[in-house]
Formats: structure tokens, sequence, C-alpha cells
């Protein structure tokens, strides 16, 4: 992947950067995806795109790298490299990291993958559940789930999962425009409301 078949996506008409916002990201997602598939490294790169957000989440150290302002962006472009090298991830991931961090866009990085998983699950067809829970689900927990959104009828359906310890207990589940609340949050509240109003 070259750095000009990337450089001229995030740039509009008149050579103006667009702001850091859903189009600039959507755009590097859909240049990735279209590589990938000309490369026929589709499934390999969709696999490693998901580990990548698993290391961006998990490592506080490459968070600090891709969002320090002050690293110099061949310095950043470098170390991030050298993580993903390290870390076995295949050329299309690291060149396409690579372009993102020459176009200085390494504080967008965990923002690209989501989109590009985002536009994965929309060209496979699969429904994206946006799971947020009090605490980390368990194998049977997410195979409970799982049972549940096949009967209200999500067939082919990938779990998003996120944890917010102020929910207490219980879901919030968000599949597209729907939302399922059953948190101990929402519960309490209603039962606020629910005082305040017999009072």
């Amino acid at each position: 992947m070259s750095a000009e078949s990337i450089r001229t996506v995030p740039v509009a008409s008149g050579g103006t950067v667009i702001s850091s916002g859903g189009g600039l990201v959507d755009r590097y997602a859909a240049a990735l995806y279209s590589h990938a598939e000309d490369e026929r490294a589709l499934d390999t790169v969709v696999a490693e795109m998901e580990t990548l957000g698993r290391l961006i989440d998990a490592s506080a150290d490459f968070r600090r790298l891709l969002e320090s302002p002050l690293i110099d962006v061949q310095t950043a472009r470098r170390a991030a490299l050298a993580v993903l090298e390290q870390e076995g991830f295949g050329k299309p991931v690291r060149d396409f990291v690579g372009v993102v961090a020459s176009n200085r866009r390494l504080r967008a990085l965990r923002q690209i993958v989501a989109a590009f998983a985002t536009l994965v699950a929309e060209k496979r067809g699969i429904i994206t559940a946006h799971v947020a829970a009090a605490h980390a689900l368990n194998d049977l927990q997410r195979q409970q789930l799982r049972a549940r959104l096949i009967e209200a009828g999500y067939g082919n359906v990938n779990i998003d999962e996120s944890v917010q310890p102020d929910l207490l207990g219980g879901l919030v589940v968000r599949v597209g425009a729907r939302l399922y609340d059953t948190s101990l949050k929402s519960r309490l509240q209603r039962l606020q409301y629910a005082m305040k109003g017999a009072a």
C-alpha cells in the first residue's frame, strides 16, 4: 500500500485536511478494506485489526505513544511499527499504520480500527450489538446473551463489549436504534422517579 493511495483520501477539495471526525476515520477504514480485498488478504487484515484494537485498549504505553503530541511524526511512526512488528502483525496492517502515522493521524487510530470493524460487519451482513456491563462477561453469559439476541431475531450478530462499573449490575444492549436497558442503575432511577411521583 503506497502512502499516496491513502494520503489523498482524507483531504477535501482545495487541499484542506478534514477535521478528525467520522468522515476521516471512515475514509481510512474504507481505503484499508479496499486494499485488503485487492490483495486477497481481507480475512487476515480483519483478524489483525481486531487484535490491534485489543492491543490499543490493553496497553497504556502504546496509547500514550499514539496520543502524544510531543513525539515527532517519524519517531512515533518508527516506534508504532516496531511494536506491530514485535507483536507479529503482517505487512498490510503495518503499512497501513505507517501511512496513518505519516499523515499525523495516529491519535485517530483507535477510531479507525472501530470504523473498520463497523464497515466489515456491514459488508458481511453482521449486526453489532453494543453491550455495556458493570463487569466483564464470562463465556456462559456471552452464550446466554447471544441466544437471547437470536430469539429476538438477530441471527448474525457480533457482540461489542464494554465495562461500565457505574451500571452496578445488569446490562445495557444497543442494537441499531433499539436500546435494551436492564441495568441496576436504571432500575434504581425508575424506582426513584416512582417514589417522587407517589410523594
